[in-house]
């Protein structure tokens, strides 16, 4: 497509913008300790930690990522986002007050206090290398297309490199206290602006008559797809999405590090839950205007350029700035937050336990350094990103052989007593032995054409399989090490009493229910 032309006046308001949250998230820099610098000193409410959820979940990767789909396919995509929404709750029930009263800084610390060393060592490596690989290179290279699409000349990398250096200013010297912040301030911008373009790409739209002609006998408007479908097949639905939704919700430290800075489990549970209802409503501020655009656009060369169409062809000057905004919002909120959560696992589950004693202003100095040299290495690799097809199937291929693993551990060490450390460590290695194997040697098994979607449960099994078999075998956990670690009945029973007399609308299970009932509704709208 052509490039965006911007008017002065438009520029204006992107460069405001940078400077603006910059200056904003500096402001409220807090390095002065490790907890402060990593965790926000585990002061947040839930507002904040909704919003920043949410912003830190919807990169200009998922922006551009989630139009292309629907522009190619329809709203199978959004299956990711209701079904990551019972997931969210899921999780909110069971695993986050374990998560915030255990006083982890990781994820791969937690699997420490469950299991032993080499379960966290693991997750640790796997943690790093996706966040550099796979996440902060998506969000790159998303945010150089963007760019390049106002400047055509400039070289992908020079754009990376520019990228990079403005969201490390601020999140480098200000940590997560800096980074949420940040991020409250861009999913407003980043809600406003998607609204903006959704309402002027359905008001585009001349007949809507023709339009619905055209979809008419497709799957286009359905979300419950065949199994051959290329995006989501339904039995994919069932057994693939909740585990992926699982591992980016529940294990995926660049989001629960924002869980984990929630001043109580009750802020924390509703703060996912706030984030969840914006993620069901991206239906309609990202998914439907991918829709909409193969009906007034047809025929584009480039799924991902989709979005950047609609800004070009459909919004007047001054308007285009706000939304190119916006998608530097979402690019800034996502990188930030892939740099906080990198630090943090390198420096809490390697430095700190090499070096005990360190001095917590040490600990921010290596976490500083560390941010540093993963956004540099996740820069050269960006550019890459464009061999692998879409920004969506990359990133959902990629985690497809990372996740299952990891869910199906993190599943027995809350729910199976008898779940051992050596079966924990032996069903992680079994389940990546097993991944690497399908992403290597796929074509020549009978799973060859099996969409990736499909691959998650076998994964999932054999390390199941692979860690209660060696649990089985192994010395049984003591009491004493399970203590405060295992969801039981007695659990539940105590945190009813703790609701009793609480008005519903502050009742964090009256409230999940409801999100439920919200998520279902527009399943069934378009089944």
């Amino acid at each position: 497509m052509d490039q965006i032309s911007l008017s002065t006046i438009d520029l204006t308001i992107i460069g405001v913008y940078i400077v603006a949250i910059v200056w904003w998230a500096l402001r409220h820099a807090s390095n002065k300790s490790s907890e402060a610098y990593f965790l926000a000193g585990r002061d947040m409410k839930w507002p904040a930690v909704g919003l920043s959820l949410f912003a830190a979940g919807v990169s200009s990767s998922s922006l551009l990522g989630w139009s292309g789909e629907a522009y190619d396919t329809g709203l199978a995509v959004f299956n990711f986002q209701w079904i990551s929404v019972l997931v969210m709750i899921f999780f909110a029930w069971f695993f986050l007050p374990f998560y915030i009263k255990s006083g982890v800084y990781t994820m791969p610390e937690f699997l420490e206090r469950r299991f032993d060393k080499r379960s966290k060592y693991y997750f640790s490596v796997i943690t790093i290398v996706g966040n550099v690989f796979v996440d902060a290179a998506v969000t790159l290279y998303a945010g150089a297309v963007l760019i390049q699409l106002v400047f055509p000349g400039v070289d992908m990398q020079i754009i990376i490199f520019c990228i990079a250096f403005v969201v490390a200013s601020y999140t480098i010297p200000g940590g997560l206290s800096s980074a949420i912040n940040a991020e409250l301030v861009q999913a407003v911008i980043l809600l406003i602006g998607a609204i903006i373009l959704s309402v002027f790409t359905y008001n585009a739209i001349d007949s809507w008559e023709a339009f619905m002609a055209q979809f008419e006998n497709t799957l286009t408007l359905h979300i419950v797809r065949p199994m051959d479908d290329p995006i989501v097949p339904w039995l994919g639905m069932i057994v693939g999405v909740p585990v992926l939704a699982f591992f980016f919700w529940g294990n995926n430290q660049i989001l629960v590090q924002r869980v984990l800075s929630a001043k109580s489990v009750d802020d924390g549970r509703k703060g996912l839950f706030l984030a969840g209802a914006l993620m069901v409503l991206t239906l309609y501020i990202f998914i439907f205007p991918g829709v909409w655009a193969s009906y007034l656009f047809p025929g584009l060369d480039n799924p991902d350029r989709v979005y950047p169409t609609l800004i070009k062809e459909l919004l007047p000057i001054g308007l285009i700035g706000v939304i190119i905004a916006s998608l530097v919002a979402a690019l800034a909120s996502s990188l930030s937050a892939v740099l906080n959560s990198a630090s943090t696992v390198f420096t809490m589950d390697f430095y700190s336990k090499m070096n005990p004693g360190t001095d917590s202003k040490k600990l921010v100095r290596v976490g500083q350094l560390a941010s540093v040299v993963i956004i540099i290495i996740a820069a050269i690799w960006a550019p890459h990103v464009e061999k692998f097809g879409t920004l969506v199937k990359y990133y959902q291929t990629m985690i497809s052989y990372i996740a299952p693993p990891i869910v199906g551990v993190f599943l027995l060490g809350l729910f199976w007593k008898r779940a051992s450390a050596t079966g924990a460590f032996a069903g992680l290695i079994g389940g990546l032995v097993v991944a690497v194997f399908l992403m290597l040697y796929k074509d020549l098994t009978p799973l060859a054409d099996l969409h990736f979607l499909l691959m998650v449960p076998f994964i999932l099994i054999a390390s199941l399989l692979v860690a209660i078999t060696v649990s089985l075998m192994t010395e049984k956990p003591t009491e004493e090490s399970l203590k405060g670690m295992i969801w039981s009945a007695e659990v539940f029973k105590e945190d009813s009493k703790e609701l009793e007399g609480v008005v519903w609308y502050k009742n964090y299970r009256v409230l999940s229910f409801l999100l439920i009932a919200f998520c279902f509704l527009f399943a069934i709208l378009y089944w």
